[in-house]
């Protein structure tokens, strides 16, 4: 099997989504397809960025060797490494792991609708902000299953109003956990609050960056 360019495995807790708070054990994989303005670990993706080459066994043992049960692939873009489906087979063929996907929602992930339910996947949608809503494949809604989650990362009221757009065309809150979470510093969770109740959004959740409420927004490893 090939290896995977990894360039951070930590354990903190996890910031976003349906397992938020709970400590999680994150694999950072290098390169992104996308370019969002808002990003947060740009880093990641430069094209010299520092990683280390990794199996899929030597990612399974050092998993193990965390000793929890959350399991975090993120990026960059976990989706468009080579043989990334072997790797997610492997983890989640041990029930004792909980493993989450975060992808970018430019990645086709119909080839994953066969996953067992303890491997979720937390889609982005790529607002109008973020400058990359282009690429966004509304197709893969079609294979979300109970146990994944929506994120819309909302910059301003248009971004907003796109997402209220996206999530009742596709009837998301029946399919997934949405999540309205705010670009940091770009709009307060409070603007986010007064539109969900503006719009009635009873279904949608609102999502805080937990890690950079605790830790330096730049901090790496959390």
């Amino acid at each position: 099997m090939g290896k995977y360019k990894v360039v951070e495995t930590f354990v903190s807790i996890n910031g976003e989504a349906t397992h938020a708070g709970e400590l999680a054990c994150f694999i950072r994989f290098a390169g992104c397809n996308l370019t969002c303005g808002y990003c947060d670990t740009k880093w990641a993706n430069e094209p010299q960025v520092p990683y280390k080459s990794m199996s899929a066994e030597e990612i399974y043992a050092y998993i193990k060797s965390c000793g929890v049960k959350n399991v975090t692939l993120t990026g960059g873009e976990p989706l468009i490494q080579p043989e990334i489906e072997w790797l997610i087979t492997l983890l989640s063929a041990d029930k004792a792991l909980r493993v989450e996907i975060e992808t970018n929602g430019s990645v086709d992930i119909a080839g994953y609708d066969a996953r067992p339910e303890n491997v979720c996947m937390t889609l982005d949608y790529k607002l109008p902000d973020s400058g990359m809503e282009q690429f966004m494949r509304t197709e893969n809604y079609a294979w979300l299953k109970p146990q994944d989650a929506v994120k819309f990362v909302v910059s301003s009221t248009r971004d907003l109003e796109t997402a209220k757009k996206i999530i009742e065309t596709y009837d998301l809150c029946a399919k997934a956990t949405v999540y309205l979470s705010s670009a940091f510093s770009a709009i307060t969770p409070a603007q986010i609050v007064e539109y969900m109740i503006q719009e009635n959004m009873k279904d949608v959740r609102l999502q805080l960056q937990m890690h950079k409420y605790i830790w330096d927004p730049e901090k790496k490893g959390v």
